[in-house]
């Protein structure tokens, strides 16, 4: 297998992008709010638009597609061991949103990570991928915490459970 050197980070960017389609449709499952469903929808829509993104950019890697490929599976099913663990049987659609936002923030993480490491590389398709994620991203998330706040507020915090 190829060494990833400074592609490393963006296996997560595929991994987790795959992982993301997945979280969302199971935590759609658990919202009757119609206006938050389609919040989920778009949500499911975009970590399918990124994860095809980063594939296009592994196709064009020489000698690096294999080895990118195969930490996306890891990184993937890294990511669903995580969502089947916070998700168990008793959650609610709060539950959900918050995991979502929890691992929406550690994906922006990822990307500004993958940014700074191309800083010293210098790729141009990885900055370009990188930034139009990053950026966007970031304004995204505060409207993505939303249906979050909107349940919550509909929740006395303080009621027994």
């Amino acid at each position: 297998m190829a060494e990833l050197t400074h592609w490393r980070p963006a296996r997560g960017g595929h991994g987790l992008g795959a992982g993301g389609e997945d979280s969302t449709a199971q935590v759609r499952k658990l919202v009757e709010d119609e206006e938050v469903r389609e919040i989920l929808d778009r949500m499911q829509h975009e970590a399918a638009g990124d994860c095809r993104a980063v594939q296009q950019l592994a196709d064009e890697l020489d000698g690096k597609k294999t080895a990118l490929q195969e930490k996306a599976r890891e990184t993937k099913a890294e990511a669903q061991e995580m969502m089947s663990t916070y998700l168990s049987d008793d959650v609610d659609a709060l539950d959900g949103l918050e995991f979502l936002l929890m691992a929406e923030a550690g994906e922006l993480g990822h990307v500004e990570i993958v940014g700074a490491m191309n800083e010293q590389a210098g790729d141009q398709r990885v900055g370009e991928l990188s930034s139009g994620r990053g950026r966007s991203r970031s304004a995204i998330t505060a409207t993505r915490a939303r249906p979050s706040l909107k349940l919550a507020r509909s929740e006395d915090g303080l009621a027994p459970s």
